[in-house]
């Protein structure tokens, strides 16, 4: 108790630090200080690259006036990374790392990775040793997260990184409703937009010639095709399924010819599979596109090398790969983004001119 004099005990107060010390501030607390994300002041907290100096300052103001002290095992936990990332793709060829679709996507994944300072791992990890390496890298911790590419229906390789904590991107919508990371283009719109162009230039016999059907990206782009005709009343039975190559493509383009040979537009779900489905046109003896009209889908080079150029449904192949790193990167820093739909548009050259 007190005796009413200055020289006697003093009884601590409920506010007394001898009691009850101050809390510790937290690294929430900072970053609302700073007016930052989490990750961003972690980043920041951490000395990682890709933060502002603006923000760097901010970060450190806020931890001064708050008294933040970093954890030390929280903070040794947050950096302990081996500064590498895999991009996994379901696909047993080598080749395919020089198709100009796959090759752009690298690029655009390399130039985000750069900017991270992550390296990456490439894997074909569509047969069982691909899949055992991918697990046995996955299990050492041996990667910071991974990128997959190409995935088909119940592919072995979901399961794979269902059995991880590390953080996963997909290229591409998954088939499922499952809500992980991914980056996609509206294949659905792009079908659409492709169909919409042929029935504007006058077409109204229209096939088309599909990817692999276990892919997600063929189905979407199927399936907006034969939406855009069902509004219109028109069937959309006239379907060939084909590898998404060249040769693929010719063959699809040859089969449709037999059992439908009064085609007048046709819709290929890749350039490479409508340059060899016009190919076959000419060796058919059919002029494009006075007889038949040929839209692909991509964009990539070939499509301006074409006789006629290509008329096509652009997507963004190069953002794509730029926009998974990005975000994986984002998922390795702490931070939560969305998923991402890249839009597609339509190009209009030679081989389907008119239309809107």
């Amino acid at each position: 108790m007190t005796t009413g004099h200055g020289d006697g005990p003093r009884a601590a107060g409920p506010a007394s630090d001898a009691v009850f010390p101050r809390r510790a501030a937290t690294l929430d607390e900072v970053a609302r200080r700073a007016g930052v994300s989490r990750s961003v002041a972690s980043r920041a907290m951490n000395n990682v690259r890709n933060v502002s100096a603006a923000k760097r300052e901010a970060v450190a103001l806020a931890a001064r006036e708050l008294g933040y002290v970093p954890n030390s095992t929280a903070r040794a936990l947050a950096t302990k990374r081996v500064g590498s990332v895999v991009l996994a793709v379901s696909h047993d060829d080598p080749a395919m790392f020089g198709d100009p679709f796959f090759s752009q996507v690298l690029a655009g994944v390399a130039a985000a990775l750069d900017r991270s300072e992550l390296d990456l791992t490439l894997l074909l990890a569509s047969s069982e040793r691909g899949q055992a390496r991918l697990e046995r890298l996955l299990r050492s911790r041996g990667s910071d997260g991974v990128m997959l590419m190409a995935l088909r229906r119940d592919d072995p390789l979901n399961r794979i990184v269902a059995a991880t904590d590390l953080p996963v991107v997909l290229g591409g919508r998954p088939f499922e409703g499952d809500a992980r990371w991914y980056v996609d283009v509206d294949n659905l719109g792009g079908g659409r937009l492709a169909a919409e162009h042929l029935l504007a230039s006058g077409r109204r016999r229209l096939a088309t010639i599909t990817g692999p059907l276990d892919l997600q990206a063929s189905v979407a782009r199927s399936r907006g095709f034969a939406d855009a005709l069902a509004a219109r009343g028109l069937p959309a039975d006239q379907v060939e399924e084909a590898d998404f190559t060249y040769d693929g493509g010719y063959r699809a383009m040859t089969r449709l010819l037999a059992a439908h040979p009064d085609t007048d537009g046709v819709f290929a779900a890749s350039d490479n599979m409508a340059s060899g489905a016009l190919r076959a046109l000419r060796a058919a003896g059919r002029r494009v596109p006075e007889d038949v009209a040929v839209v692909g889908f991509d964009d990539l080079d070939v499509a301006r090398h074409t006789e006629p150029e290509l008329t096509t449904v652009g997507q963004p192949i190069r953002g794509l790969g730029r926009e998974m790193a990005t975000m994986l990167a984002r998922l390795i820093e702490g931070d939560t983004p969305t998923p991402i739909i890249l839009p597609t548009h339509l190009v209009v050259r030679g081989s389907a001119p008119g239309g809107t």
